[in-house]
């Protein structure tokens, strides 16, 4: 059932986040491990990456896996086999991609060291066949522990791929040959970096970890600063150089490449928290998962411009901050969950399967008896 802000024992405020599944083939022969786990069942097998930047696929070099993660098979209810983390299938289960909720359809298990090397067909990228190398700062709790590399526009990526380029050592361990690592890095956006030259705005990765000294990827605070700059300006004034958006901004192409991946099949969208929730009631984490929900549309305009007036022009607050958060509340909130279908409280009353979410029942009892 929905866990509203007050069913919730941490991550009261935390909405669900979309995420773009890329949907990362694994090409023939597959390693033994996997054939196992797949079994009989027949599919296409992918390594499922999630992106909240769908824009920069036309980068790829290569996909990181963790080594020492346990990663479920799924069989997807479209027919294909999906490589994720076993709390990625959990939500996919939830969102009807895979089995039924809660159930989702797991053929078996691979660890990440089984994945290593694998040679891959990556969508929208200029090589045709990228590996799975290793990454060792990876969270499975977050995503689905499958990350694709994009070194001209992600920093971490950019020091992680060097990091293998020159870790001969790194490489014989998890079994990735020189030739893996031999891509040239792909210029993709144009991102006007303050100081950067023309040349150097194409590839605002490498330019930045340079301009703060980034040696390896064990440097994470500079590296998150880097991320955060580089995403800043490339959201807010970077171009697309490549592909069916190209001299598009990067806010408008993000949308169109997205829309046109789904189309074609080569991504899925996913859901999950944005940061981790858990419930009250049995102290479960919680899933993002489509329900029957009724919401209050508080971003209805003729509302919502009505209350942002009256907050602009008759609202008396004692604190500036407070009169400032109310403004802010009404730019962002669009609808608001305010029903749920177990514990106390009342029933809706024009559906009584449902009662009344805690908070939101002053607004429904004004509204509806008024």
């Amino acid at each position: 059932q929905p866990c509203a802000d007050h069913d919730r024992a941490e991550g009261e405020g935390v909405g669900p986040q979309e995420y773009t599944l890329i949907k990362i083939k694994v090409l023939e022969p597959l390693p033994e491990a996997l054939t196992k786990a797949c079994g009989e069942e027949k599919g296409g097998v992918f390594l499922a990456a999630a992106t909240l930047r769908p824009e920069t696929m036309y980068g790829q070099t290569n996909c990181w896996i963790l080594p020492s993660g346990e990663y479920s098979v799924v069989k997807m209810n479209n027919g294909d086999i999906f490589v994720v983390s076993a709390r990625a299938a959990l939500n996919m289960s939830f969102q009807e991609l895979s089995g039924e909720p809660n159930k989702p359809k797991i053929l078996g298990s691979v660890k990440g060291t089984d994945l290593m090397g694998l040679a891959l067909q990556a969508p929208l990228c200029k090589y045709e066949k990228v590996y799975t190398m290793p990454l060792l700062t990876i969270s499975m709790g977050k995503g689905t522990g499958v990350v694709t590399s994009v070194p001209s526009d992600a920093p971490a990526d950019y020091a992680a791929w060097m990091d293998m380029k020159k870790d001969a050592k790194m490489r014989k361990k998890y079994g990735i040959t020189e030739e893996m690592v031999k891509f040239d890095i792909v210029p993709i956006i144009n991102t006007p970096l303050e100081g950067a030259s023309a040349e150097e705005q194409k590839l605002p990765a490498p330019y930045l970890c340079k301009k703060l000294k980034i040696k390896s990827q064990n440097a994470v605070d500079k590296l998150e600063n880097a991320k955060k700059e580089c995403y800043k300006i490339s959201n807010a004034k970077g171009t697309m150089l490549v592909g069916e958006a190209r001299g598009m901004n990067v806010t408008e192409a993000k949308e169109k490449i997205k829309k046109m991946m789904i189309k074609e099949g080569q991504a899925v969208t996913y859901h999950e928290p944005q940061e981790k929730v858990v419930a009250r009631a049995g102290n479960e984490e919680c899933v993002c998962a489509l329900t029957e929900q009724w919401f209050l549309k508080y971003g209805e305009k003729k509302w919502q411009d009505a209350v942002a007036k009256h907050i602009d022009t008759t609202l008396e607050c004692y604190n500036n901050k407070a009169k400032d958060k109310f403004s802010f509340t009404i730019g962002w909130l669009k609808q608001w969950a305010c029903s749920r279908t177990a514990g106390l409280g009342t029933k809706l009353p024009w559906d009584k399967e449902f009662l009344i979410e805690s908070l939101s029942d002053s607004t429904i009892y004004m509204a509806y008896y008024t």
